[in-house]
């Protein structure tokens, strides 16, 4: 078995051993256990591409874990290093953490097994419209069946390309928007998508950091001002993790990306970070801070969070004893091994299962898709009713109070919802929600210590009531 495939299966029997952990504690039918351990079905295969005159045979891989909930949901990957195995883990983290989150879809992944840098805009866009085609052909992308997201290596470009040859082939559907999620606004995409996961991160930290016992027996104080926080990975989510930290008065002491890493106990000004490399620079080439040529070393220096947002087995059992956070927030999907998971609770640290963690993309997707199926935008019809109210009041409150507010301050108050604000605003409620019913869960079922096993017991619970509720088990 070649490397790229061992870290697959190393991943996806790590979550396996996640999922025997929590559902050891629930009282279903071995069957029904069974059934929702699995995938429902994997769907690989090679297709041609032209590529500068040659043909190029290239590998797609299409993975729907579960079917209690329709559609199923979940990225699509571009990366050399994807596998059947990684993929079919990936999707089966999808269906627990869409029930974690009270999102109604079952889970699924894809990848296209390529390096993304290696090709053209327009090559790109060739394998994404071929790949779509595959799909189409197996009845496995559409709006009430399968639906695609952007995940490692792909974007809003991508998924617009996919939406556009959908609509090809189901000309006519008014519901056809819905195939993808994460489309740029123009193409039916909705706003805040693009900061949903990192958004949904740094809400996830800050309501754990509120909870008085838990920081207690961290030996931290209440609340996020003032945590030292290292972040693996500068991509979409570990900026928008670290922008949202910092702005809530975090200090960000360091950042590792693929070429090395860089760390100031004084605290780094994240978007100059951001920018400097997105300039075409190393990061390890950023001014007056330590400079490390491994990334990995971040993950050894001294903070209160570390918050791995790079790729899976990052943290491992060599790794894991050397590792100083008091907290690991997993921005990533799978950064932590089971063996490093296990030598980091030895140690007393709280890790915040990916399973919660990073939910917020899948959380505003299910947005997105709501909106692209009503075919209206969210805070419509509502937004201008709301400012003339508000308007209202506080031309009221002027009156009676013989007082003026200024411009800015009434521009404050009489602001209506728009689709942004409502977005923002259930993403943090979503996260909030879950948080606190895993919690109930960790502190209520007898054997459970954790709180990765008990958001997969929450998931196994609510997976399996939809299978009984089908009426296919007793």
């Amino acid at each position: 078995m070649n490397k790229i495939a061992d870290q697959g299966t190393k991943f996806m029997n790590d979550v396996l051993y996640y999922f025997d952990k929590a559902a050891r504690h629930t009282k279903w039918d071995k069957g029904l256990i069974q059934q929702i351990r699995v995938a429902n079905s994997v769907y690989k295969v090679q297709f041609p591409v032209e590529i500068n005159g040659k043909v190029e045979v290239i590998e797609g891989i299409r993975v729907q874990h579960s079917h209690h909930k329709l559609p199923t949901k979940g990225g699509i990957r571009y990366s050399s290093y994807v596998s059947e195995d990684e993929v079919k883990a990936l999707a089966t983290l999808m269906t627990f953490k869409c029930a974690v989150v009270n999102v109604p879809f079952g889970g699924a992944k894809g990848g296209v097994k390529i390096s993304p840098t290696k090709y053209s805009e327009k090559d790109l866009e060739k394998i994404t419209r071929r790949f779509t085609v595959e799909l189409i052909q197996k009845n496995l992308i559409g709006p009430s069946l399968d639906v695609p997201a952007p995940d490692y290596g792909t974007g809003s470009r991508e998924m617009a390309w996919i939406m556009d040859t959908y609509l090809t082939f189901k000309h006519g559907d008014t519901d056809a928007q819905g195939c993808v999620t994460g489309k740029p606004i123009g193409a039916g995409g909705i706003r805040g998508r693009t900061e949903a996961t990192g958004l949904g991160v740094f809400f996830g930290i800050r309501e754990f950091l509120d909870i008085e016992e838990e920081v207690t027996k961290l030996g931290l104080s209440r609340g996020i001002e003032g945590k030292r926080i290292i972040v693996q990975g500068l991509g979409n989510v570990g900026y928008h993790a670290a922008k949202f930290c910092q702005e809530a008065g975090a200090i960000i002491v360091g950042i590792a990306e693929r070429e090395g890493g860089i760390y100031s106990k004084k605290g780094l000004n994240v978007d100059d970070v951001f920018q400097f490399r997105k300039s075409g620079n190393l990061i390890t080439q950023y001014p007056d801070v330590e400079c490390y040529d491994e990334p990995e070393a971040l993950l050894e220096m001294e903070c209160d969070i570390l918050i791995p947002a790079a790729l899976e087995n990052q943290i491992h059992a060599e790794n894991a004893p050397r590792v100083k956070a008091k907290i690991v927030a997993e921005a990533a999907n799978g950064p932590v091994t089971r063996e490093g998971e296990e030598i980091l609770h030895q140690k007393g640290v709280v890790i915040l299962p990916d399973l919660w963690l990073n939910a917020g993309g899948v959380t505003v997707s299910y947005f997105e898709w709501l909106k692209n199926l009503a075919n209206v935008r969210f805070g419509r019809m509502a937004k201008r009713a709301e400012e003339r109210k508000y308007s209202m009041i506080v031309s009221t409150i002027e009156k009676l109070t013989g007082k003026s507010l200024t411009p800015e301050e009434k521009a404050m108050l009489i602001q209506g919802a728009d689709e942004k604000t409502l977005v923002h605003s259930g993403l943090e409620d979503t996260m909030i929600e879950a948080f606190h019913e895993m919690r109930e869960t960790l502190l209520t079922v007898p054997g459970i210590t954790d709180y990765r096993t008990a958001a997969f017991f929450n998931g196994i619970n609510k997976v399996a009531l939809s299978y009984q509720m089908m009426g296919l088990f007793p």
